[in-house]
Parts: C-alpha cells; sequence; structure tokens
C-alpha cells in the first residue's frame, strides 16, 4: 500500500470517545491521578465544571471551572444543560453537557473528577460512554493526613470533608473499577491501564465492522 492509502487507512480508524470517571473521598489522590493523566496522554481532557463556590488561589475561571452564580446555575439546570450536578458543602458543581458529547462524536476522551451523585447522573444518561473508577485511601488515618499537608482548606472544611468520608466509601461498590492509592505510581499504571482497555472496547470502534468485512473479501 502506498502512502496515500496509509494515510486514508488510518483517517479511516476512528473510535467514539469515552468519559472516564475517578472518584474517591477528598484526600484518596484522585486530582493528583488526574493531573497526572493529563500530562501523560494527549487524547484525553479534563471535563470543565459549572460551580457556584468562589475560586481558590491560583485558579483561574474557564480552566479550573466555569464560576457562576446561583441564578445561573439554576437556569442551566433548568433547561437540561447540564449531564450532572450536585451539591458538596453548601456549593453546587456541574457538567455542561455540549462540550462533552461535542468531544466523544470527535473521538476524544473526557476525564471527570467528580463524586458519586455525578457519577450516578451520568451512568443513567449515557452508561454506554461511562468508564467508572473509584479510588480508595490506604487509611483513613493516611487521608486525613494528605487533607492537612495540602493546606487547601481550613480546619472547620476538613472537619466535614472528614465527616462525609463513610459515605463517600460506602459507593465502592458502584463503580467498574476501583484502585487502591497506596503507592502513586502503582495507582497511576492502574489507571492507564484501565483507560487503555476501554478504549479498545467493541462498542467504541465503530470502524471494526467494515473493516474486517474487507478482510473477507
Amino acid at each position: 500500500m502506498n502512502e496515500a492509502g496509509k494515510d486514508k487507512q488510518a483517517a479511516s480508524v476512528t473510535r467514539r470517545g469515552l468519559m472516564l470517571v475517578l472518584s474517591s473521598p477528598s484526600g484518596a489522590g484522585k486530582t493528583t491521578l488526574s493531573r497526572r493523566l493529563l500530562q501523560d496522554d494527549r487524547d484525553i481532557d479534563l471535563s470543565i465544571s459549572v460551580t457556584t463556590r468562589k475560586p481558590r488561589p491560583g485558579e483561574i475561571d474557564g480552566h479550573d471551572y466555569r464560576f457562576v452564580d446561583a441564578a445561573k446555575f439554576a437556569a442551566m439546570v433548568k433547561n437540561d444543560e447540564l449531564l450532572e450536578y450536585a451539591e458538596v458543602f453548601g456549593n453546587r458543581y456541574g457538567t455542561p453537557r455540549e462540550p462533552v458529547m461535542a468531544s466523544l462524536k470527535t473521538g476524544r476522551d473526557i476525564l471527570f473528577d467528580i463524586d458519586w451523585q455525578g457519577t450516578q447522573q451520568l451512568n443513567e444518561k449515557a452508561r454506554e460512554d461511562v468508564a467508572s473508577i473509584f479510588v480508595l485511601p490506604p487509611s483513613i488515618v493516611e487521608l486525613e493526613r494528605r487533607l492537612r499537608m495540602r493546606a487547601q482548606d481550613d480546619e472547620d472544611v476538613i472537619r466535614k470533608r472528614m465527616e462525609k468520608v463513610g459515605e463517600e466509601l460506602s459507593h465502592w461498590a458502584e463503580y467498574d473499577y476501583v484502585i487502591l492509592n497506596d503507592a502513586l505510581d502503582r495507582a497511576f499504571a492502574q489507571v492507564r491501564t484501565v483507560l487503555t482497555a476501554e478504549r479498545l472496547k467493541r462498542h467504541r470502534q465503530p470502524w471494526i465492522s467494515s473493516f474486517v468485512r474487507g478482510l473477507n473479501k
């Protein structure tokens, strides 16, 4: 086959993107794993959530989150513009539908750093597009240590996060995969393995049927 033929064949080999969900109690490492995956893999983008909470130091509107007021958020819910939404510690978070679905059609994967409530809603609306991973901490003691080490929240917020750990952990069995983050490099390798396997699933590669038919001619 000449180079033009190879290029044409490569262009025809397309797949539908997927939504890769990482969930965990605060401090278990999902955000660290998410950032590392985004740095390591050029074919996946972070879903940019809308939120009613105030920006933290260093956060950029449109990059980390889209910061909106309560009225705007309520309008997005009413107009069915969100794939999922939830209230966490008095603030509302949600995922805009349109940019995610547009990316999936072009074969781009979307990474979600969301909780169990959001994951349930994604599964209800687009189960075939979702692959979900729950990240477990090695211990509750270590979880609290990580929360304090990152120095993002005051003592009251840390206390509230720790009070919710039991409820969050109770949803682990709702996920497709469970990873223990007791060693970051190993946990990250497992996330990469899941993503590779999910990309190879038959229903995400619509080109295969016609390709096999061509092989049999």
